[in-house]
């Protein structure tokens, strides 16, 4: 059993940045690919970002390619999303998420079950 809380969203102006953390329990984190994702009003959640179990894959959502930025530290159990040059359009509630298949995070859409699920941390992005 694998539990995520994230934290660290907040209200940015826009061209700002924001830092999420996802902590993890269980001493089966390094075994899992990790990722974010984000759901906003009136719309459909939506792939943000991906880790591989070992860091050494990544993915990205074209809409946060070269601002967004995933990470993970396996020995303090947390998965990172570094989000730069903010904007508006990224305003959105972000989940992070674990399963043991990095495809599976990657290739995502919302008809398809993940192993684990946070309970989400706001992003507001103003203006």
């Amino acid at each position: 059993q694998v539990q995520l809380v994230e934290s660290g969203g907040g209200l940015v102006q826009a061209g700002g940045s924001l830092r999420l953390s996802c902590a993890a329990s269980g001493r089966t984190f390094s075994s899992y690919a990790m990722g974010w994702f984000r759901q906003a009003p009136g719309k459909e959640r939506e792939v943000v970002a991906g880790i591989s179990a070992n860091g050494i894959g990544t993915y990205y959502a074209n809409s946060v390619k070269g601002r967004f930025t995933i990470s993970r530290d396996n020995a303090k159990n947390t998965v990172y999303l570094q989000m730069n040059s903010l904007k508006p359009e990224d305003t959105a509630v972000y989940y992070c998420a674990a399963d043991q298949q990095f495809f599976k995070l990657k290739l995502w859409s919302t008809d398809k079950r993940l192993d684990y699920w946070g309970q989400g941390t706001q992003v507001t992005v103003s203006s």
